[in-house]
């Protein structure tokens, strides 16, 4: 059972990045039949700014992560909670919570 779940999920992964590079390459193929100009590929990608983007919001994310289990932790020792649904709960909370904190955080970054 195990061995399907994970097949599935990274069968989906797969497929997701061949559609898209995929489909990128015939579109491109397309364009330059056509004879359009080669720097149109190049139009809206930020200079070296990339990598700043994928720092702030992983950093922020794991950060989240690690106080979600934190804060469960806490409020599974000192509290009737049910443990199943704390550790989840507030995982994903505070996952969200720093993805929205590195947006806010790479938005003001990229505006300097």
């Amino acid at each position: 059972m195990e061995v399907a779940v994970l097949a599935i999920i990274f069968g989906s992964i797969f497929g997701v990045f061949y559609l898209y590079f995929s489909s990128r390459n015939k579109e491109r193929l397309a364009l330059i039949e056509k004879g359009a100009d080669a720097s149109i590929f190049n139009i809206g990608k930020r200079s070296g700014a990339s990598w700043k983007v994928i720092v702030i919001n992983l950093a922020f994310l794991l950060m989240g992560i690690g106080l979600g289990v934190f804060i469960a932790n806490i409020l599974d020792t000192y509290s009737n909670l049910n443990e199943d649904a704390v550790y989840p709960a507030m995982i994903f909370l505070m996952a969200g919570a720093g993805l929205y904190i590195g947006y806010t955080q790479t938005k003001k970054a990229l505006d300097d």
